[in-house]
């Protein structure tokens, strides 16, 4: 039996091919689909008899998945949907005995290379980062972008993927980079669910890709259903394509090509994708592909039965239109195969995939078999000398009689043993305890690595290189020092692009790109529409893509219109792919200041929940925000970056080498020395803070100023706390809401820094009140920390230690 595997699925061309060499492509791709659908049915029962956790199945859409592979070309790109498994498999990007290791959650990414055990099965995603953290060549594989379960999800990636090769193709300075694009000729693939159309981000990509004109080929499984809602609750008229009509491109206009074709039909997908995708490749236009009756045998997930919500009249049309039947039918009636010829590949098939999914579980059970072996001599031994000889002979038998046994297990009954010896001491106890400190890291591995790249080229490895000022040097607003920054970043590196509202032709709403659409050009700089979302999508895939881009989100507030995209993709990148992929995009944004509800905002608390895996930075000027610009632009990990909204016409020197010093990630920073107590506080309230202490020092009070800098990582050299240990006291100053980026710090201060035993007083933090700020001066100051309230909480606590030196203020 042939690998499932089939690189580069042949295309159907009956000029070219002889009617043997017609019936071996067709053969072919029937084995591959039929593959799929018996892993579909073996996946599902492993679910259910326990092996697996979960499972979610390409099945019913095989044959469509089979002509979309014949169109996909090395080089390009694929951000789709968890229904994909035939494609992948037709392709060569992955295989059968890889779609069950993921099944079990094999953490070994040599078996399991899409996600390392990270994703449940059909997330599929192809390692396009060596293990030093070096980019592979993309133009001679064929790319996947990591799945996610949130559907439609990835269309704001699959968006910048498209963009990438817009970009390669005209931007003839990008042409040094042929190791990730030749000549823009790529095609970004993408996938979705019809049920999924329903989804803002599918509209909000579907415009975008209609105004940019990228090569971009979206193909819409429709079976009718989104689990149990059938169409006409989902989308107006029951047809998605009906509703699109109006991104038909016509002549001297933008838009799609929209394609509409059946599922069931092998020939009529086989044409409809070669004529759909070679448009999208030649012409560089968006096309969709609305694949509609299509059949779902088995429902959404192992998690019901889709019996519960369709009529029999719907089973019984789904029974005969299922594409295997149907392109069985099709051979059959067109001499391409006979029966006793078909029954007997279909067997084989059978057989092949059995053995897969058999090889990839006996895999996983004999590597955790042996952990298992080890543990339980290790805790026989000890049971020899113990005086609970029993009690560890009784988590001995339960181990060894575990029916699907993971490494939880092993684990457990090593803690169990050596929680139940902890007055005992022996060589046997330390053997066990030596045992497990070594697993535990393992486990960290496979389990808990990976938020970031880590890679040599890491914006932590990036050399400190101060800023130098000449005797000189000019005293300029804050958003100059910002354009410097940003001007010689791109005559530096020609892979730096950025984008957003604004961004253009008025080098957005701050000036800090003024002038530069001019200098760069519309490639490098440009505006876009008000779609937040697929502003950072855009940023993502083309930072996967090799590119540097700086994606504009206009205020911080508006931050949380992309923060799915945010989130769910970009933060988790990393990890979920165990390091397979990265995507080191910029998110510039702003905030702070009072401008009314909606635009003095300080999410950071929310950033902090959501966003690990990006590093966060809240510089307190300029001339600290261009110097991490600096230093991510010579990095390889995504950030956001905060900058402060009031700083913008504040004066600044200008740094003689503004393009090249570098401000470290996670180094704090004393700004203020003092003796009485830590403040700590980050972007615009540390100017709050130090008008504040020049108020304190006429009451007697020196405090001392701590800038975090960035808030992801923080401080990893302890500044905080060993300021703590000098002044025994401890505030936090922040404009987020109350328990949020404050009860962060506070943790990191108190509880990994170890400053709580430096304490002699509570600590304290004083942040914005519980609502959002109201517009207006008087607004801000009765809102968030002003002067006022910092003097006199700093007195206060003062006063509440010494009251005779400190006598309450009122």
């Amino acid at each position: 039996m042939p690998e499932t595997t089939n690189p580069g699925t042949s295309k159907i061309d009956l000029t070219e091919l002889s009617f043997d060499d017609f019936k071996n492509v067709v053969i072919n791709d029937y084995r591959i689909a039929y593959e799929s659908r018996q892993a579909s049915l073996i996946g599902r029962r492993e679910v259910l008899t326990g092996k697996a956790k979960f499972g979610i199945f390409g099945d019913g859409k095989e044959v469509a998945q089979i002509a979309m592979a014949k169109a996909f070309r090395k080089g390009d790109w694929r951000a789709g949907y968890y229904r994909d498994q035939t494609f992948m498999f037709a392709t060569g990007m992955s295989n059968l005995k890889q779609f069950f290791a993921q099944l079990y959650a094999n953490p070994d990414i040599s078996v399991e290379p899409s996600s390392g055990g990270r994703q449940m099965n059909c997330h599929y995603a192809t390692r396009f980062i060596n293990e030093d953290g070096s980019w592979k060549n993309q133009v001679e594989s064929m790319n996947c972008s990591s799945d996610m379960s949130t559907t439609g999800g990835h269309m704001p990636r699959l968006l910048g993927l498209a963009f990438a090769s817009k970009l390669y193709r005209e931007n003839k300075e990008l042409s040094a980079l042929d190791n990730f694009s030749v000549s823009g000729n790529e095609v970004a693939f993408g996938s979705i669910g019809n049920g999924a159309t329903s989804e803002g981000l599918f509209f909000e990509v579907f415009n975008a890709a209609g105004v940019l004109q990228v090569p971009m080929a979206i193909s819409i499984w429709d079976d009718a259903y989104a689990i149990s809602v059938p169409a006409d609750i989902q989308t107006t008229k029951g047809d998605i394509s009906e509703v699109l009509q109006g991104f038909q491109r016509e002549e001297g206009t933008n838009g799609f090509e929209i394609f509409k074709v059946k599922g069931w039909d092998y020939v009529a997908l086989c044409e409809t994708y070669e004529r759909a995708i070679a448009m999208c490749r030649k012409e560089h236009v968006p096309v969709m592909i609305h694949v509609i009756e299509m059949t779902q045998p088995q429902g959404h997930s192992t998690s019901g039965s889709h019996e519960r919500y369709k009529s029999k009249e719907r089973l019984d049309w789904e029974n005969e239109y299922d594409c295997l039947l149907q392109m069985r039918t099709w051979m059959l009636e067109s001499a391409i195969i006979t029966e006793d010829e078909l029954s007997a590949l279909e067997d084989s098939a059978k057989k092949y995939v059995r053995e897969c999914q058999r090889e990839a579980w006996n895999d996983l059970l004999s590597r955790v078999k042996g952990e298992i072996d080890e543990v339980s001599n290790l805790i026989d031994q000890l049971a020899q000398v113990s005086a609970f000889k029993n009690e560890l002979d009784a988590i001995n038998a339960e181990l060894l009689a575990c029916v699907d046994p993971g490494r939880k297990d092993t684990t457990a009954a090593a803690r169990k043993a050596l929680r139940l010896t902890v007055s005992e001491t022996s060589a046997e106890k330390n053997m066990l305890s030596n045992w497990l400190e070594v697993e535990n890291e393992k486990n960290a591995d496979r389990y808990n690595s990976k938020l970031f790249s880590n890679s040599p080229d890491s914006p932590l490895n990036v050399p400190v290189v101060p800023a130098q000022y000449t005797d000189d040097a000019q005293l300029i607003d804050g958003r100059e020092v910002l354009n410097a920054c940003f001007d010689a970043n791109f005559t530096r590196d020609k892979r730096v692009v950025a984008f957003g509202e604004d961004v253009g032709a008025i080098g957005d709403v701050n000036q800090g790109f003024a002038g530069l659409q001019a200098k760069y050009g519309r490639l490098r700089i440009m505006d876009t529409g008000i779609r937040e979302s697929a502003i950072i999508g855009k940023g993502l895939g083309l930072a996967m893509r090799g590119l540097k881009p700086i994606a504009e989100i206009q205020y911080v507030d508006y931050v949380l219109y992309a923060l799915t995209v945010l989130s769910d993709d970009l933060a988790s990148l990393s990890y979920r792919t165990a390091g397979g992929q990265k995507a080191p995009v910029i998110v510039r944004t702003r905030g702070h200041r009072l401008e009314g509800i909606w635009h003095s905002g300080s999410p950071l608390g929310i950033m902090l929940s959501s966003m690990r895996g990006l590093h966060i930075c809240v510089p307190r000027n300029m001339t600290q925000a261009a110097g991490m610009y600096n230093t991510l632009l010579r990095g390889d990990e995504p950030a956001i970056m905060v900058e402060c909204l009031n700083g913008y016409r504040l004066k600044e020197k200008l740094p003689a080498n503004v393009g090249d010093f570098t401000v470290p990630l996670g180094k704090a920073e004393i700004l203020r020395e003092g003796s009485d107590m830590t403040v700590v506080s980050y972007g615009s309230t540390l100017r709050v803070v130090q008008e504040a202490a020049i108020e304190l020092e006429k009451l007697g009070v020196y405090i001392e100023i701590v800038d975090p800098q960035t808030l992801y990582p923080f401080d990893i050299d302890n500044v905080c706390g060993n300021s703590l240990y000098k002044t025994n006291k401890l505030l936090v100053v922040d404009e987020d809401l109350p328990g949020a980026a404050s009860a962060y710090i506070l943790r990191n201060i108190l509880e990994s820094q170890k400053g709580y035993y430096a304490l002699d007083a509570p600590p304290r933090t004083l942040t914005a009140k519980d609502h959002r700020p109201p517009y207006g001066s008087d607004g801000d100051y009765f809102t968030k920390p002003s002067v006022d309230d910092v003097v006199e909480l700093v007195y206060s606590m003062m006063s509440d230690s010494n009251p005779g030196k400190y006598p309450p203020v009122y």
